[in-house]
């Protein structure tokens, strides 16, 4: 599968984002929406050096979704920012790599423990920012897994995160490409209506 879909699209270079703090925020940014817009959001951030623990944990949470409007969802996402600063200045003096520096399950527990931040965002950080094997489930993998029968519809995030880490090395760089092969794969081929005649999986068939 991870060769199939290289073969055809190349290294993805993903996740974009100039050092590990911003990968976090758009970890967050990210959720329910593009990119695209995400791109257009931090863009605001950085354009008044807002993107910084201590700039956010200081800046009104208004003012923030002012923001980060263009990722939508914004007083919502504002106010998951806010927690996820509150809880590196309040446990880790503001300093990510004080997070990073602990193990895989610990930094998953701690950041699972901020409102608004779930598992995939979660192993998101853990793999992109941190740059340590976590493998990232989300809707395109679920979709592609379950219409190529490898997995049942009900199948539970753990249980198909367990599939690929018990059959794969934990390998970092391994999981990021891997991970952003699907992604490319799900948006360009694996869509609700699926286009399978030229998508790179479909030498194994679907539903």
């Amino acid at each position: 599968m991870f060769n199939l879909m290289l073969d055809r699209f190349g290294p993805q270079h993903w996740w974009p984002g100039d050092g590990p703090f911003e990968m976090m925020v758009g970890a967050i940014l990210t959720q329910n929406t593009n990119w695209t817009n995400v791109e257009k959001a931090l863009a605001r951030l950085k354009k008044d050096n807002l993107l910084s623990v201590s700039e956010i944990y200081e800046v009104s949470t208004e003012k923030l979704a002012e923001y980060i409007r263009p990722a939508g969802y914004y007083n919502l996402k504002s106010k998951r920012l806010k927690n996820l600063v509150g809880m590196l200045v309040d446990e880790y003096e503001g300093d990510i790599s004080m997070l990073f520096n602990e193990d895989i399950d610990s930094q998953r527990m701690t950041l699972l423990s901020v409102k608004g931040i779930g598992p995939e965002t979660a192993d998101s950080i853990i793999l992109y920012a941190a740059k340590k094997p976590s493998f990232v489930i989300d809707t395109y993998t679920y979709r592609i897994m379950s219409r190529h029968n490898m997995v049942d519809e009900q199948v539970t995030y753990d249980e198909l995160q367990n599939l690929f880490m018990e059959s794969l090395e934990p390998d970092h760089g391994l999981f990021n490409e891997f991970h952003a092969l699907i992604v490319r794969t799900g948006k360009d081929y694996c869509k609700k209506v699926p286009k399978c005649d030229n998508c790179p999986l479909n030498i194994w068939g679907s539903d």
